[in-house]
């Protein structure tokens, strides 16, 4: 027996929240066999991600980026595609942002801000849109060749600020020509973070709205469900997956933009912190909803923060929210056997009373004078 639509919002909730704290509770297992009171340490998981307002500016700015790749699983996920490469489109966007910005010093602020990103979004888009295209011409399988990509995006991140584009001044950490403080993304206003959160909430709901209220959200979502039906009824699936690739790709390529023009100043090794491997479990833990991405990467990003004071409080490696990313990442996937089989109590209908019809057969004489 199917869900009844009117729990499926229900079910939507209650699934994920519960891998979540099955999440919660094997790392307070973990924690405790390594030494650490499971208490103490969920407490300053809280502290350090939602505690006070230096802790939400933190959770907020680590959340920005993770809005943007977390929409570069989900929105090619629309079409039946699984991309894990958006870390190779992040570093990229920021390389290419921190080129258009070297470029335009001494220009006027807002239109090389504007280029700075734009290039970003081109980078990620043309980055990522290659998976789809090798999906579609050479059938290589999507999931394969955006991780490989990620790598060679690394690589190339890595050749350039370390060879060409590297500045002298730049001795301990290689970097690029800083940009200058005149191109800085602002502050968002209203919040001590800078403008990339209000610039991913906005990509985010517009994702939303496109994929769930357009005729476009529509093709994409027949064409992941089934490429035949989609072929049959005149949708050229060929342009849809890489287009919805290009998508994704542009918004992990405009979170490393963004962590350029408004963090780095520079585009060096500190782009490759996670964040594009981050966005899958996002992805993942929010359905690949773009609206529901917005709070699963706030509290992500929670976490993430957490860990400085976890190293400080505890001296635990600040890495083992990892461990808790991980363990929350295996069991959103096992859940997802579960959708369509939990029991919901419905309301017993009222039975109408049998009516019982006796037929009474007509009587009909014969010609010997009885009844039949």
């Amino acid at each position: 027996m199917s869900t009844p639509r009117s729990f499926e919002w229900l079910e939507r909730i209650l699934i994920p929240v519960g891998a979540v704290l099955a999440a919660m509770l094997l790392f307070a297992l973990f924690v405790g066999l390594a030494g650490y009171p499971p208490l103490e340490v969920f407490e300053l998981l809280y502290k350090g991600g939602f505690g006070s307002s230096f802790s939400w500016n933190n959770t907020l700015q680590r959340a920005a980026p993770l809005i943007l790749t977390g929409l570069a699983v989900a929105i090619p996920a629309r079409a039946g595609l699984v991309i894990i490469g958006g870390e190779g489109a992040l570093v990229l966007g920021g390389l290419a942002a921190a080129i258009v910005g070297v470029w335009g010093l001494g220009g006027p602020a807002l239109p090389v801000q504007l280029a700075m990103l734009l290039a970003a979004t081109l980078a990620g888009a043309l980055w990522i849109g290659l998976c789809g295209w090798l999906r579609h011409a050479r059938g290589v399988n999507e999931t394969i060749s955006s991780l490989l990509l990620a790598y060679i995006g690394i690589a190339l991140l890595n050749h350039f600020v370390e060879g060409p584009l590297k500045d002298p001044a730049s001795l301990n950490k290689p970097s690029t020509a800083p940009i200058g403080d005149t191109l800085m993304l602002g502050m968002t206003p209203g919040f001590d973070v800078h403008l990339g959160l209000g610039i991913g909430v906005v990509v985010a709901l517009f994702a939303w709205v496109v994929t769930r209220f357009t005729t476009a959200g529509f093709a994409l979502q027949v064409v992941g469900g089934n490429p035949r039906a989609a072929q049959l009824a005149g949708l050229r699936t060929g342009a849809w997956l890489i287009g919805a690739c290009a998508a994704g790709g542009a918004a992990a390529g405009l979170a490393g933009g963004i962590e350029v023009a408004a963090v780095h100043g520079a585009a060096n090794s500190l782009l490759i912190v996670g964040y594009g491997y981050a966005g899958i479990l996002v992805a993942f833990m929010a359905r690949h909803n773009p609206l529901a991405v917005i709070p699963v990467a706030i509290l992500i990003g929670g976490i993430n923060a957490a860990g400085g004071m976890l190293q400080r409080r505890l001296d635990m490696p600040d890495a083992a929210v990892l461990v808790l990313q991980g363990m929350a990442f295996v069991l959103i996937l096992a859940s997802e056997t579960l959708y369509g089989r939990i029991k919901f109590k419905r309301a017993a209908k009222a039975t109408a009373p049998a009516v019982t019809t006796t037929v009474t057969a007509p009587t009909i004489a014969t010609a010997s004078g009885e009844k039949v």
